[in-house]
């Protein structure tokens, strides 16, 4: 079972500062398994997120972003709010292949992108396990998820496959690029 080592307090704060990129999403999304693949490299076992995992992704020598996975179930929704000071950008991780979980996912990342503390931060929007047969594609989900109605921040969506890999390290560096430009 993957659990990133937690960082002391100081470690937290130092890398809080910085570039952090928030990872939410509704529960079974990949969130987790999409942070391990990035980290290690490999597919690693998962469990359900209580509280967060916290790693650093370094996208080349200079740059690097703190990526903060936070639990997607139902009853840890209230509190995302609290992991939104200093957000420099959003990650909205969706299973693609549960086109029946899309209203709720909806619901989910339009409540969160309500709170004042996400004005002007950027979205990511991964539209992962596309390697499942009957995946949706990236237009089917940004019209299930409404994604034109969000005129006011810059935004993006992006198949990938945390288990496979596919499309993980082009996503967080265009998030790196919308980040330095917003």
């Amino acid at each position: 079972m993957w659990r990133p080592s937690l960082p002391d307090a100081a470690t937290v704060w130092a890398r809080w500062r910085g570039r952090s990129v928030i990872l939410m999403g509704l529960d079974s999304s990949g969130k987790s398994t999409l942070l391990a693949r990035l980290l290690t490299g490999k597919v690693v076992k998962t469990s359900p997120t209580i509280g967060f995992n916290v790693g650093t992704l370094n996208l080349d020598k200079k740059t690097s972003l703190t990526l903060w996975d936070v639990g997607g179930q139902k009853r840890m929704r209230p509190n995302w709010r609290l992991y939104l000071d200093n957000c420099k950008a959003l990650v909205f991780v969706v299973d693609s292949s549960k086109p029946a979980r899309m209203a709720e996912a909806k619901k989910a990342l339009k409540m969160v992108l309500s709170d004042s503390k996400l004005e002007g931060v950027p979205l990511m929007v991964l539209a992962n396990k596309k390697d499942l047969p009957n995946s949706l594609k990236i237009r089917e989900v940004s019209t299930l998820l409404d994604l034109e109605s969000y005129k006011d921040r810059q935004w993006e969506i992006q198949a990938c496959s945390a288990v496979q890999g596919l499309g993980l390290q082009q996503a967080f560096l265009s998030v790196h690029k919308m980040i330095k430009k917003s």
